[in-house]
């Protein structure tokens, strides 16, 4: 098997880990905020329904990235919070966050350019 098509695989392993559209955004508070209530979350990323949330949590808990806490009590009380291994994961989503800002800034900039050749298109004329 040649090195790239084990990368390759890897990689892919990789993205299959982190798919789904939530699961970097709740590592990122979950990395940078501490332990959280499923509610917490929930609250700090709005758009997200809530039978998403728990699968993505489900998953995450599945593959040991995150670790589920539930405490005997009434009301019942479920935290959810990094394992050490999952915490190896914090300088690629720190590499997301810092490509994504720059992306955004790009795209920013990308849109001014087309709006200044619009304009001179037009006083062209």
């Amino acid at each position: 098997m040649s090195e790239n098509t084990e990368m390759c695989k890897e990689t892919e392993k990789t993205m299959g880990i982190l798919a789904g559209k939530w699961k970097p955004v709740i590592l990122f508070h979950l990395l940078y905020g501490g332990t959280k209530r499923f509610n917490e979350l929930k609250r700090l990323i709005p758009t997200v329904t809530q039978k998403m949330l728990t699968n993505q949590l489900r998953e995450l808990e599945q593959q040991d990235i995150i670790k589920r806490i539930v405490y005997a009590q009434v009301p019942p009380k479920v935290e959810y919070l990094m394992t050490d291994y999952g915490r190896s994961l914090q300088p690629l989503i720190e590499i997301m966050y810092e490509w994504g800002a720059s992306h955004i800034k790009h795209m920013e900039n990308k849109e001014k350019d087309l709006t200044v050749d619009e304009k001179s298109v037009t006083n062209s004329d």
